[in-house]
This record gives structure tokens, sequence and C-alpha cells, in this order.
């Protein structure tokens, strides 16, 4: 990773490839300017100003009033970002027994600092893990993506069993939540039904009987396969 790269650029190429991900899956695809202000939390003048400077380092290709798609440099950098984000939770989680909940707000700080070497000593310790505890994909050493799913719950037609792949990793209060129901990652989930106009989706949830509502919102959150 570039030692120029302030923690600000590394944060918006990895907000830029996880927005491009979420709305393509190919990882190549550009990425709105207002899409990416709301993921980072911040004003359209202000994501603007950083797509310009990224531009200029040719992290980016930017086009003015439309938005901007990783370059091959810019997308380097952000992959191996996210390894040390993903690396960095499972660590958390299955070394240190920080729960579910709590590891991404540590990692977000950690990420920045990790060093390569370091790096590589927790992959090798994790016996190199191929997804962090809420079942994202780490890329591996040579900066490969494994395969993911692109398949929301919400999607799932009625009838369906799937399984979990992964589920959100940001809101806190969501995943104590998701916790408390048992939806994990490599839960088996059975679509009952919706309910009508956006309803909520009725799922059992791995051996258990009984019939859980979950929101549109959460379900269009967690993909299966």
């Amino acid at each position: 990773m570039p030692v120029d790269t302030s923690s600000a650029v590394q944060d918006y190429l990895k907000g830029l490839l996880l927005e491009d991900e979420l709305e393509a899956g190919s990882s190549r695809a550009q990425v709105s300017t207002t899409a990416l202000a709301q993921r980072m939390g911040v004003s359209a003048a202000s994501a603007t100003n950083m797509l310009k400077r990224l531009d200029a380092l040719g992290l980016v290709a930017y086009v003015p009033y439309q938005g901007a798609a990783l370059t091959d440099a810019g997308r380097k950098v952000a992959l191996e970002v996210i390894r040390h984000h993903r690396l960095l939770e499972t660590y958390l989680a299955k070394a240190l027994g920080v729960p579910w909940d709590q590891v991404h707000k540590e990692a977000e700080v950690l990420e920045h600092v990790l060093s390569e070497e370091l790096e590589e000593r927790i992959a090798a310790h994790l016996g190199h893990p191929t997804a962090d505890p809420h079942g994202h994909p780490i890329p591996a050493a040579d900066l490969t993506m494994p395969p993911r799913a692109h398949t929301r719950l919400w999607a799932s037609p009625d009838g369906a069993s799937v399984t979990i792949e992964r589920v959100p990793d940001v809101e806190a209060e969501a995943l104590r939540y998701m916790a408390g129901l048992g939806l994990r990652p490599g839960v088996t989930v059975e679509v009952v039904e919706r309910g009508p106009v956006g309803g909520p989706l009725f799922v059992r949830i791995g051996r258990v009987a009984e019939v859980r509502a979950l929101s549109k919102e959460l379900a269009e959150d967690i993909w299966v396969r």
C-alpha cells in the first residue's frame, strides 16, 4: 500500500469498492457521487472534492456530475484496506472473543496502521480465513476476492430454503438483534411468505419451528445462497 495514502483516502477508496460491490457486484462499475456521499456520511460537495483529489492521484476515474470508478491502482489500495479490516474483525472475534457487534468499530481504526508483516501473521494464525465473522469475503494475499452470493434474502421466493452467507456489519444494534434471532452466516432460513405492500418477510430460522417476521430493510441486507 502506498505510504503516502492517508486514512481519509483509504476510507474513500474502500467506500467506493463496497458501494460498487453493493450496486453491481463487479467491482468495476461507476459509483454515483450521491451514493458515495451517503455511504461516507458527508455532503455531496465533500465527496466531489475528494473524488477530484483521487482522480489527480490516479486512483479513480472521475466524471463530473456522474461519479467515479476505481482504477486498477485504486482498487488495489481498497482491497488491501478491506483485507486488513476483515482479518482484524476475524482476529478480534476468534482470538480475543470480542462480540461480533463490536469488531467493526475497532477494525475501522486499526485497519490503517496494520503492517503487512502483522497482517500475514494474523492470517496464518487464523488459518487464512476466507470470510469475516459477518460472512463478508476476505481478499486473499494476492488481493483476489473469493466468490460471493449476489442474492438477497428478500428476493428469495416463498418456500425457498436458503443459507445465510453474509449480514450487514455496521450497526451494532442490528447485529445484536440478528444474533438474538440466530441469524448468522451458515444458518439455514426457510422463507414462509411475505406480507403485502412491502410487508415483513416471514421465515423459519435454523431448526426453530417458530415463524419470525423480518423487516424488508433487514431482509434486503442479508445475502444468501
